[in-house]
């Protein structure tokens, strides 16, 4: 019985040195076996691990990409317009003993910290350098700018133990006070392109209503013109037509100059002629032959 109360606590303490002396490393993990803060064995690979039990601890840290979202900091480029600007990083653990020596036990939130110092140092540094204006951060030249930060950051931040993977510029706007001051400037130039564009289509319009205007005084001028030399052939070959006739009976054409008259006094709808029946008008109604040698009533 005695035999028995002694093994039983022996067997306990054993499962707990057992039990306290493996450790599992799974393989998004790296970790660290210290012994009074001092690193005595690292182990990367996943797996079972061993370490000494009561004396050692263990300190695991995550071996995948993580994200980094710095804070926003204003920049000033070479043409002076300053900008509002937040990024973001993606790094890992490259060095798991350089980490653990540089940021000691405040882990990733410290490493953070100071990678975060570092990238907006780098940032402040990449686009405020000189021949970098605001529009150069804006156009396609910014991919090349934050490899430059991100190469220029890598560098520092191995002194942490890190590997900066990649970086990218989330936002790049303007300070709150310089976007209504950059709002109104913007609406002006709209403004002032405008009123330019109305007044070149109301001068285009002018000049296409003169022209119009132009081409039809000439039109009917040419046209007018056109018409009196019409009418004054066709005026000569009347006279001539007339001519021809009066010489060749001149009782027909009497006749003929009396029905032009009949025609043009009776043609009105309200004409009323007053004149004594023995009128010279009233010749060719009073007989077929009408008045030999008469040639007088048509005037």
């Amino acid at each position: 019985m005695k035999k028995i109360n002694f093994i039983l606590p022996v067997l306990v303490l054993v499962v707990i040195a057992v039990w306290s002396s493996v450790f599992v490393v799974d393989e998004r993990e790296k970790a660290l076996v210290l012994q009074f803060g001092q690193i005595k064995a690292v182990k990367e690979d996943p797996g079972l691990a061993f370490k000494v039990p009561f004396i050692q601890d263990v300190v695991k840290y995550d071996d995948r990409i993580l994200s980094l979202d710095t804070e926003t900091i204003e920049v000033t480029p070479s043409d002076d317009r300053r900008l509002v600007v937040d990024a973001f990083a993606r790094y890992r653990i490259s060095d798991v003993v350089q980490f653990r020596q540089a940021v000691g036990v405040g882990g990733i939130r410290a490493a953070e910290d100071r990678l975060s110092s570092v990238l907006n140092a780098q940032i402040r540094e990449v686009l405020g350098a000189d021949q970098v204006t605001s529009d150069t951060i804006l156009s396609e030249d910014r991919r090349g700018l934050m490899t430059r930060i991100r190469d220029q950051a890598r560098v520092s931040a191995r002194g942490l133990g890190l590997d900066v993977v990649d970086v990218r510029l989330k936002q790049t706007n303007l300070p709150a006070q310089n976007l209504e001051a950059t709002f109104a400037r913007m609406r002006a130039e709209r403004e002032r392109e405008a009123a330019d564009e109305i007044a070149r289509g109301n001068e285009a319009a002018q000049r296409v209503r003169a022209l119009a205007d132009r081409t039809v005084t000439e039109t009917l001028s040419e046209a007018e013109r056109e018409a009196q030399v019409i009418r004054g052939e066709a005026d000569a070959r009347r006279n001539a037509v007339f001519a021809e006739a009066f010489g060749a009976d001149e009782e027909f054409f009497a006749f003929y100059r009396s029905l032009q008259a009949y025609e043009n006094a009776l043609s009105g709808d309200n004409s009323t002629m007053v004149m004594t029946p023995d009128s010279e008008f009233f010749d060719y109604f009073k007989s077929e032959q009408g008045p030999s040698g008469s040639v007088s009533v048509a005037e």
